[in-house]
């Protein structure tokens, strides 16, 4: 590894070149910018992120202000609740059937989902199975599982309009869920 590379040709040698400070030298940087000029004599890249005593471009790596994206002027506004396809935005309601004003609206919820509790299969089977031994395996029809199925129907009606939705009941608190939204919809009607 001491003997010099074969296909090198010769210019350049191993070790700090002749008449240049060593590094650490008081005064003498011991690394600067990559390329601070190039061949051409045009300045190298600027300085960025990760050089020290750099001076980054104004804004380099911090946010800017302003908006990220363009805001819309004169829309509706943020959706400040949706209930289904019907979305409250502004002072307007937007649904599938056109879009309705917000004052005065009438808003209905009927639930029309249903809760069964029911001994599931695998309870009953491990009661047959168990029920050899000194019959615990009775126990096991005490197990019970609750099951919601069906759907919520939201009715919207405003300006002569009149718009419905139907959420599926995934369980037992979704009417409850639905209903604290038409709540907050018949506030902003009323306003």
């Amino acid at each position: 590894m001491t003997e010099p590379n074969p296909y090198a040709d010769g210019e350049y040698t191993w070790g700090p070149t002749p008449g240049t400070p060593p590094t650490g030298a008081p005064g003498v940087p011991e690394y600067d910018f990559p390329n601070p000029t190039l061949a051409d004599g045009a300045p190298g890249p600027t300085a960025g992120y990760g050089y020290p005593g750099a001076t980054p471009a104004p804004g380099y790596g911090y946010p800017q202000s302003g908006a990220p994206y363009p805001v819309p002027t004169g829309g509706p506004g943020a959706p400040l609740v949706s209930i289904g396809d019907i979305t409250v935005v502004g002072d307007s309601i937007i649904t599938p059937s056109g879009t309705l004003p917000l004052r005065g609206a009438v808003w209905n919820a009927t639930d029309m989902s249903r809760t069964e509790e029911k001994i599931p299969t695998h309870a009953i089977i491990l009661a047959v199975v168990f029920f050899v031994f000194c019959l615990l395996g009775l126990l096991f029809l005490l197990m019970k599982e609750k099951t919601t199925t069906g759907f919520i129907q939201v009715t919207v009606t405003s300006g002569g309009k009149h718009h419905a939705t139907m959420i599926p009941a995934n369980h037992a608190g979704t009417f409850q869920m639905v209903m604290g939204q038409i709540s907050y919809a018949r506030s902003l009607s009323a306003m």
